[in-house]
């Protein structure tokens, strides 16, 4: 018989106090008239008309929907619970829960019924702890390790559950079915407040399941992982699913290695490589609190002690220390005196909270744990004894946050007890905030406000003594914290005031990086930077104009790199670059491509020669001959070519952007770079040819260069056209070399040899894409051509539009003399007489085989649209072809400057050479930007809006509408113009 003297009823010695005296008494009224009805309720009727029992129903029917329907649902529980003492109904609960598999497996009850008897026991435990917590019973320890216990035995209860029917399903053999767990493979850690034996009233329960394939339980090894994955997932479904009678935990699975991207149950194996590799320092820090709870518990220690290395470092490890330091300062720690608004205050992760008391012991237990083995212990207020008898916090501090802890964790289960919700959020209206002070004890909010702020700023003042040995990390606009699997609610908010529109893809593709999804930082060191760049880096991507794209293309950026840690490095050190970088990855895709293949790139753009470019083909040659340096052989060559034209390439794009030069520059910059990358080539090729091969004599080579390469308006993504012209004496037959060529192979050849050093992939990247199908007779001739046979073929067989592409054409490298000569040549041809109207209309007929071929609708391709760059290019082309015999100085003029001179010349009226001249200068600088920016076709659709808005911004105009109306207008023009120099 329970002794009555010793009861919960007997032993009260508080209660809340109430605010609706009125409405509460009404309801304990009408549970009054209900127990007389119940015989087994009977017995507390005496304990109604007064004393303290009566003031905590009071209290439960005023403050706590929740706890009142426990009470009235069931008169007998009631009964039961009061009339007992706490510790012997909490033993009776806890061993129900646990043996209820037992029931099941002997026919006593059905599943279903266990399923109800779950949820009741959980209702039992609940009203039970809630009566002697607040009634006085109960010390913050002891309700905490009753709900532990609790949350214990209803994992052990629906492991032997499922485990038992998985068997009868003949999936798993038990080594005893009377205990299903011993051997069978499958083990289930509590980490968390439950792993530490310091659970919450209404709180999830953390879990992670291990299992060994290689179990004898299994009857096919090969289906361990789906097996043992059902069975966690049964396991969830059994405690959490909401029935009639409520439910019994929420199961949270997240905190297993990468949660993202594996199954709920992982096996031993795959989890010691994931710590090992990419485990990080906030996990360590949750598996302190590791406990084995259900299955397999000698496979569950196992686990744990074959993981104490990753988890207590032998030696004092800075590295890990620098981490854990760097975590602390992510958070916005407060060290002023600032006040707290408690209406609507967390007082777990806000300021002064639970969190807080937490970091504070975990973070040192972390660092001093592994060669002190009394800091590993799994309780709070255990390891703040612990940290002060050994000497790390002083008896004021232990004293203080043991205090405050207790305090915060009362006020939690307060929370949590009105409508069983996991909360930490107090009341944030201001009658709801005074009730709810009311239910902790205080007669006014005034009073609970100033207790709770007292407590709050005496954990501020000993957390913020944490984060004196560096700079606070967290941004300016808050803290950013992405340790653990949750979103933190302050990291959220920050993210949102730095500009993300999607804090939460923000937070969990950051926490992707720190799991490892990333290869480029899955080392230690990559990782170690990353967490001290984060809060910078985001401030960063936060400055530009799409916060979110910019993040996800640094992600891919990461996603295709094989190493990220020289680039991290260098984003932490330099402000400026780690702006610009974040303008790239928002504006200029192709350019952060760049910087993820060749971190180096960066450093050019602290080089002060960065904001005085030069953009004249000797200097650009003279640097690109500087970078490249002296290679080992031509394998080194081919790899420090790639390198120069990259860095040289990314600092033009990068000027672009940066406004240092106009669009116009910068193509005459790429064009100077490709200018010097093939001279480079062609000098290497040349050589190497010429020590295997011998020469030819008499030889002389030129390489021409047509399209933008002649014209000097590159783009970032275009290709080189080229047609190679040679010379040799007519006597000679082959070349002079011991492995001697007939004289044409030895031209050919040597001309395969320069497009295969341009084009060809080595392990440094691409160099360009070379199209020689400009040279006589197109795809169909040979590669390279004789310069007599070049000479008869353009006079004597060549379509206007060959005539056509070599208005653009210029000698870019090869032998000087012979280079004027082919020049001159080219101007001979140019100049010869024809028939304007001849000219217009074959110009016309090829303009309109093009529009058939390849489309000429689409507002944003600049070239194809009609009146686009492609008219342009047509008409210039077309003036040179018509009238060079009598104007010569046409000839050799790029697009803007021949229509200059057609209009001086009196080819062109004013206004119509004003027209094309504006229309070409805003349609060619706008096409700089789109292939600076997007590789590939350029579909506005899909186009991130920055880059459209700054396409809008590179015509002087307010937005993307306006421009694709402004472009309309300049194709109309264009056309009128066309029409009219074409007939």
């Amino acid at each position: 018989m329970p002794d009555p003297t010793n009861s919960l009823l007997e032993r009260l010695t508080k209660a809340p106090l109430v605010s609706d005296a009125r409405r509460a008494k009404a309801q304990l009224a009408d549970f009054v008239r209900r127990i007389r009805d119940e015989p087994e309720a009977e017995a507390l009727a005496g304990a109604l008309d007064g004393g303290l029992f009566r003031d905590l129903l009071l209290a439960l029917a005023d403050h706590s929907p929740f706890l009142w329907q426990l009470v009235v649902n069931d008169p007998a529980r009631i009964a039961g619970l009061a009339l007992a003492p706490p510790e012997e109904a909490h033993r009776a609960i806890v061993e129900k829960q646990s043996g209820l598999f037992r029931e099941v497996r002997s026919g006593a009850m059905t599943r279903n019924d266990a399923v109800r008897a779950f949820r009741q026991n959980r209702n039992a435990h609940a009203l039970l702890v809630a009566l002697a917590d607040i009634g006085g019973l109960w010390s913050t320890e002891q309700v905490t390790q009753a709900l532990s216990d609790f949350a214990d035995a209803s994992v052990t209860g629906g492991v032997n559950l499922v485990l038992t029917e998985a068997a009868d399903l003949g999936r798993i053999r038990l080594a005893n079915p009377d205990s299903p767990g011993e051997g069978s493979g499958f083990t289930v850690l509590a980490l968390g407040k439950h792993g530490a034996g310091e659970l919450n009233y209404s709180s999830d329960i953390d879990l992670v399941i291990f299992f060994d394939p290689d179990a004898t339980a299994l009857k096919d090894p090969s289906e361990a992982a789906t097996v043992y994955t059902r069975i966690a997932q049964q396991l969830a479904k059994l405690l959490q699913e909401r029935t009639a009678d409520g439910y019994v935990h929420r199961v949270d699975y997240r905190l297993r290695p990468d949660p993202g991207s594996t199954p709920t149950a992982m096996s031993l194996s795959s989890a010691y490589v994931y710590y090992e590799t990419v485990g990080q320092n906030w996990e360590r820090a949750a598996f302190i609190k590791a406990r084995p709870v259900a299955g397999d518990l000698a496979l569950g220690e196992t686990f744990l002690k074959e993981l104490r290395p990753f988890i207590w470092r032998k030696y004092f490890d800075f590295a890990s220390i620098a981490d854990v330091h760097a975590m602390k300062r992510q958070i916005h720690a407060v060290r002023g005196h600032d006040e707290i608004a408690v209406a609507g205050h967390d007082i777990k992760l806000g300021r002064g909270g639970i969190r807080e008391i937490e970091f504070f012991v975990q973070t040192q237990q972390l660092v001093f744990g592994g060669r002190r083995p009394a800091l590993r212990g799994r309780r709070t207020l255990d390891m703040l004894k612990a940290l002060h008898d050994e000497g790390w916090i002083t008896d004021r501090a232990r004293d203080e946050l043991s205090d405050a802890y207790r305090f915060l964790r009362t006020i939690e289960h307060r929370l949590q007890m009105v409508a069983d919700e996991q909360t930490q959020r107090l009341p944030a209206d201001e009658d709801a905030l005074k009730r709810f002070a009311r239910f902790c004890g205080y007669p006014t909010t005034k009073a609970f406000a100033t207790a709770l702020t007292d407590q709050a700023k005496i954990v501020q003042g000993h957390y913020a003594l944490l984060f004196e040995e560096g700079p606070e990390l967290a941004s300016d606009a808050g803290s950013l914290v992405f340790t653990g699997t949750g979103d933190d609610p302050e990291t959220l908010a920050t993210l949102q005031r730095l500009g993300f529109r999607e804090p939460e893809r923000v937070a969990e593709t950051v926490r992707g990086w720190h799991f490892g999804r990333r290869p480029a930082i899955q080392s230690a060191r990559a990782r170690e930077v990353l967490t001290e760049l984060t809060p910078a880096l985001l401030s960063a991507l936060g400055g530009t104009a799409e916060p979110d794209g910019a993040l996800a293309a640094l992600d891919r950026a990461f996603g295709r790199m094989p190493a990220a840690v020289e680039l991290l490095t260098i984003l932490q050190s330099h402000d400026r670059l780690r702006l610009l970088f974040a303008d790239l990855l928002g504006t200029a895709p192709r350019l952060a491509d760049t910087v993820a293949q060749s971190p180096h790139v960066l450093d050019a753009l602290i080089d002060p020669a960065f904001g005085t470019p030069a953009v004249d083909e000797a200097t650009v040659e003279s640097q690109v001959r500087q970078l490249i340096g002296p290679p080992r052989d031509f394998e080194d060559f081919l790899d420090r070519v790639r390198d120069a034209a990259r860095q040289m390439r990314f600092v033009t794009g990068a000027r672009l952007l940066s406004g240092v030069v106009s669009p116009a520059q910068a193509g005459e910059a790429y064009a100077a770079i490709a200018r010097a990358v093939i001279r480079a080539s062609f000098d290497a090729v040349r050589r190497a040819f010429e020590a295997e091969h011998g020469t030819v004599p008499g030889a002389r080579i030129a390489i021409l260069g047509l399209g933008r390469l002649g014209s000097r308006e590159l783009t970032a993504g275009s290709d080189l056209d080229l047609v190679v012209i040679y010379d040799f004496d007519e006597n000679a037959r082959e070349s002079t070399g011991a492995r001697s060529l007939d004289a044409v192979v030895y031209f050919t050849r040597l001309t395969q040899r320069l497009v295969s050093a341009l084009t060809v992939p080595t392990r440094r990247g691409l160099l360009y894409d070379v199209d020689l199908r400009l040279r006589p007779q197109g795809g169909k001739g040979p590669v390279a051509s004789q310069f007599k046979g070049f000479v008869a073929y353009q006079t004597g067989e060549a379509d206007l539009w060959e005539h056509m592409a070599l208005t653009r054409a210029r000698v870019i490298a090869g032998d000087d003399a012979f280079g004027a000569e082919v020049s001159e040549s080219i101007r001979g041809i140019l100049a010869a007489r024809r028939d304007p109207k001849k000219v217009f209309e074959d110009v016309r007929s090829m303009r309109e085989l093009i529009a058939q071929e390849k489309g000429d609708a689409d507002p944003w391709d600049l070239k194809l649209a009609r009146g686009g760059l492609t008219d342009l290019d047509f008409i210039a082309q077309a003036l040179v072809l018509a009238h060079a015999h009598a104007h010569p100085s046409l000839i050799g003029c790029p697009t803007e400057a021949a229509f200059a001179q057609a209009q001086a010349e009196g080819l062109l009226d004013r206004e119509a050479g004003r027209s094309l001249i504006e229309a070409h200068k805003l349609l060619n600088d706008i096409f700089q930007w789109q292939r600076l920016t997007i590789e590939g076709r350029f579909d506005a659709e899909s186009v991130p809006q920055p880059i459209l808005k700054r396409l809008a911004t590179v015509a002087g105009l307010p937005n993307a509408t306006v421009l694709l109306s402004h472009l309309a207008e300049q194709y109309r023009r264009v056309g009128d113009v066309y029409r009219e120099v074409m007939g």
